[in-house]
């Protein structure tokens, strides 16, 4: 799975951007999105996703069910 930013709770702070490793998170139309290609919940480089860490408002960076789990490369 990927994480994905409810557009309607972003409050286009952008703490999350600066944070994401694999720069996966970009502003389109005053919110954040998550490019779900790129995104792999930070496995490999911290312990839980940055972008939720981070955002101020709770359970606006959250799993997104329609991708599947990333898997770290063997």
């Amino acid at each position: 799975m990927t994480l994905k930013i409810i557009a309607s709770q972003c409050t286009s702070c952008s703490a999350c951007e600066p944070e994401c490793p694999n720069v996966a998170i970009s502003e389109k139309n005053g919110t954040f999105v998550i490019d779900p290609k790129k995104c792999t919940e930070c496995l490999g480089h911290f312990d839980e996703p940055q972008c939720a860490a981070v955002c101020p408002v709770d359970n606006t960076c959250v799993i997104d069910n329609a991708y599947p789990r990333y898997q770290l490369p063997a």
